[in-house]
């Protein structure tokens, strides 16, 4: 059990960057590859189950080739 719920914010961005790479047909490894991080951690970002940092919204932005605020929409 966790000590802090993840807020909602955390999924709904999650299910953006989810959204963006099923609308570009891209795949994750690939975005994960160029936003130079895990594909598991990309993946925990996706399901919104991890609170990302902003140097990694900005990471995950230029690899969707979108801008960070795409990200945070409805957020």
């Amino acid at each position: 059990m966790r000590k802090t719920e993840i807020p909602d914010s955390v999924k709904t961005i999650g299910a953006n960057i989810t959204a963006i790479i099923k609308q570009k047909n891209m795949k994750v490894r690939h975005v994960a590859h160029d936003a130079d991080m895990d594909i598991e951690a990309l993946r925990r970002y996706m399901a919104g189950k991890q609170i990302m940092g902003v140097d990694k919204s900005v990471r995950i932005a230029k690899a969707l080739e979108v801008e960070v605020s795409e990200l945070f929409k409805g957020a």
